[in-house]
């Protein structure tokens, strides 16, 4: 009886010892491999946290942070902290870096039609921009123009509709713009250069020391919001609100293609959902700080906003038709990109003019 108990013991010993290993193996076998995390770089062309343009790109780095459970991190720097502004369409296209946030008419010397994606004097506004892009055929287009330099384009934001700008003197007819040096970039100085100004290119936080100087007469920026923010009121007297030249100013995201098609699937969605995110979140951000900083321009450091004669208006309309038709001649993408966003510009302009142009009208 001994003999038989020592037996079964031995027995259930080595059964529960084989199962324990088993179950050891199973779960060294079941268990998921840490999840590789990414580290990427985006320069920009703003200054660090600056109102709105500088945010944009922070929001974007928290979003895809926290929906990706910390697996992609993107450090996010300022104009000048890494990469000059100007430079960033350079380091994402060498992959110096995997992002940039910018706007896309910086790069027209690189890419004639590159300034339509952001912004066309008289061209269409955010809402109109953002429809094209999305549902137009627009995005493909960006890319298909931006692929020779190995950079994905997304939608970064966009500031609405923006000013004529601050001018040291008063502007009252086209012979008022000969010979005035002012800051503005893409296709709204290539019009201004036709009617005799001098346009000079500039980042954000060069422009307020040369305006103050003398370097410069006059700069666009932005509006309100960001003009406020950099405290121009206390450099030029003259303030006009006139949307000409950027009525609907698209920003961009370059994302390096290598970086991007290295990522996995889900990892590249949540670029794409958290860059589709902060377009519609910067714009309404704009749209609600441009209101409060007027109120403020105006009650606290006394700026009364004028608007340009319309004698101005139609002559820089008249400029901007003939720029836009040279580009055409000379480039095929150019010419390529602007057949689509005419196109669906005249179709959604009729529909506004018999929509939201009666409403805004009745109100």
């Amino acid at each position: 009886m001994k003999k038989t108990i020592k037996r079964i013991s031995l027995a259930v010993l080595t059964l529960t010892a084989l199962f324990g290993c088993g179950e050891k193996a199973a779960e060294g076998t079941n268990a998921a491999a840490p999840a590789q995390t990414y580290k990427w770089k985006m320069v920009t062309s703003w200054p660090k946290n600056f109102p709105g343009l500088g945010l944009a790109p922070e929001k974007f780095a928290t979003m895809v942070d926290e929906m990706s459970a910390g697996r992609l991190k993107v450090q996010v720097y300022g104009a000048g902290e890494l990469v000059p502004g100007f430079e960033v369409f350079d380091a994402v296209s060498q992959g110096t870096v995997q992002m940039g946030h910018s706007g896309s008419y910086y790069w027209k010397g690189k890419i004639p039609s590159s300034p339509i994606f952001g912004a066309i004097p008289f061209g269409m506004t955010a809402t109109e921009l953002n429809a094209w892009l999305h549902h137009g055929g627009g995005l493909e287009l960006w890319q298909e123009m931006y692929k020779p330099f190995g950079i994905i384009p997304m939608a970064g934001g966009n500031s609405g509709g923006q000013f004529a700008g601050w001018f040291k003197k008063e502007i009252n007819s086209m012979e008022d713009l000969k010979g005035l040096k002012m800051r503005i970039p893409g296709l709204g100085g290539e019009v201004l250069q036709r009617a005799g100004a001098v346009p000079v290119t500039l980042t954000g936080g060069e422009i307020f020391s040369s305006l103050q100087s003398g370097a410069i007469d006059a700069t666009e920026w932005v509006g309100p919001y960001n003009d406020l923010a950099f405290g121009f009121y206390q450099a030029a007297d003259f303030y006009y609100s006139s949307v000409w030249h950027e009525p609907g100013t698209g920003l961009e995201f370059l994302i390096n293609e290598k970086a991007y098609n290295e990522l996995p699937k889900d990892l590249q969605k949540i670029v794409e959902v958290a860059a589709r995110a902060v377009n519609e979140d910067t714009l309404d951000e704009y749209n609600a700080r441009n209101n409060a900083a007027m109120q403020t321009l105006k009650e606290k450091h006394n700026i009364v906003p004028r608007e340009l004669p319309p004698e101005v208006i139609e002559g820089l309309r008249k400029i901007t038709e003939d720029v836009i038709a040279e580009q055409v001649a000379a480039d095929p993408g150019f010419a390529k990109v602007w057949t689509s966003y005419s196109e669906f510009m005249a179709s959604i302009r009729a529909y506004h003019d018999s929509t939201l142009r009666a409403y805004l009208n009745n109100r």
